[in-house]
């Protein structure tokens, strides 16, 4: 039985706050994968969460963490 909830293109652009031409450019790119249901996509979420994950920035150092800092340049 299949027990997956989907979420459609306008979900996930209110999620990502983006237009949902947006969501429908990463999937034609095959950025984001969805699944093809007639005149529509559906996502499941776990796509869109690795669609994120594979997006985002390196995240800031945790407090105190003891990671070497960058040295600024001289001028």
């Amino acid at each position: 039985m299949l027990t997956r909830k989907f979420m459609t293109v306008r979900e996930v652009a209110e999620l990502a706050q983006v237009g949902e031409a947006t969501v429908r450019h990463w999937i034609k790119q095959g950025e984001l994968r969805a699944i093809d249901v007639g005149r529509e996509f559906r996502i499941i979420p776990r796509d869109f969460e690795r669609f994120l994950d594979l997006h985002a920035t390196q995240a800031a150092p945790e407090p105190g963490d003891d990671a070497p800092r960058p040295m600024a340049a001289k001028t």
